[in-house]
């Protein structure tokens, strides 16, 4: 079950959004009926048709596990009892008790953001039945981080372990500016793992659930801004390679929803219609400060009859002035007792 506030604001932000840069919806006639016929889905100009809300929940991990080192693919047997073993493992966290543990009080149920009714990681792997969703380097796994990123890192730990001298100091997902699965690039997460794609001959417009983000991305083969100026989401420009959307991206500030990733970071997204129900969406990340060498993964997306709702998420909510105060009371405390 996803997090989700039912409200028509989230839909009403895209359509502004395309109606703004000055084109109408090209949505092909063919829907379903021409896929059927194994015919392409596209729009009326030609193109491959992307739009509608796509899901991508999947309890595929990113990263191979250390258990299934050197195993590319789960047989179908292999797949069945990981998503057995992953659902029961859920359903054991919720099963928890919550009141008394060892004869003491316990917080398990609360010293999260949400319990564990709240969170839809998804219940199937890919439909490849790969063992993570990075497809290079070959072993799955993130290349290794370089002597740069990993102080970086260390930096950020240390600020976030500390009581808070500001915002600043917690991460953009924290502060409702950007989520983790709402990127770019987009990675399956706790909830909300949808996006829709809206699409005229010029533009194309990816708007995610989480967090509401909407990015507007030209296809007119406009320069990208000057790299002085620096977005929360970069600056992307598109192109058509065959059937395939391909999305530049690159201008990011310092801290970006990915994990690790700073402002040089460079990314190539990729669109392909498979068939009416699947859109394969697949990325590679350069970022010669943060890893050693380029990576590259694919997220398979599943066409939803859902709309999208927002999540109601802003920055300066409660929850970051209760935090802010809190540690200012502790700064507070610490001093008195100093005395």
């Amino acid at each position: 079950m996803s997090h989700r506030l039912l409200t028509t604001s989230t839909l009403a932000i895209a359509i502004v959004a395309v109606a703004a840069i000055g084109s109408t919806s090209v949505s092909g006639q063919s829907g379903k009926a021409s896929a059927a016929k194994g015919t392409a889905l596209k729009t009326a100009d030609g193109r491959p048709d992307l739009q509608g809300v796509w899901d991508f929940r999947t309890l595929t991990p990113l990263q191979r596990p250390t258990d299934l080192a050197g195993k590319e693919v789960l047989t179908d047997a292999e797949a069945v009892e990981f998503e057995r073993k992953n659902a029961l493992n859920q359903d054991n966290r919720e099963a928890k008790p919550s009141f008394v543990q060892n004869g003491a009080a316990s917080n398990t149920d609360v010293d999260r953001a949400y319990n564990d009714f709240w969170w839809d990681f998804g219940k199937k792997v890919v439909g490849t039945k790969r063992t993570s969703l990075i497809v290079d380097p070959p072993d799955g796994k993130m290349p290794p981080l370089t002597p740069e990123a990993q102080e970086r890192g260390k930096l950020r730990f240390a600020a976030y372990q500390r009581a808070a001298f500001g915002p600043e100091d917690r991460g953009v997902g924290e502060r409702c500016i950007l989520g983790f699965n709402s990127g770019p690039p987009m990675l399956p997460s706790a909830y909300n793992n949808n996006v829709q794609i809206f699409q005229t001959p010029d533009h194309v417009v990816l708007l995610n659930e989480m967090v509401h983000n909407a990015r507007i991305v030209p296809l007119d083969g406009r320069p990208h801004v000057p790299q002085s100026v620096r977005q929360w989401v970069g600056d992307s420009r598109g192109r058509w390679d065959g059937d395939s959307l391909v999305v530049e991206t690159t201008g990011f500030l310092g801290e970006t929803a990915f994990p690790n990733a700073g402002p040089n970071l460079h990314l190539t997204e990729r669109f392909k219609r498979v068939d009416a129900d699947t859109l394969l969406y697949e990325f590679t990340v350069s970022d010669p400060t943060t890893w050693t060498k380029p990576w590259t993964a694919q997220v398979p997306m599943r066409k939803s009859d859902q709309p999208l709702y927002e999540y109601a998420c802003h920055e300066g909510n409660y929850g970051m002035t209760n935090l802010l105060s809190a540690a200012r009371a502790v700064d507070k405390g610490k001093a008195e007792g100093g005395k």
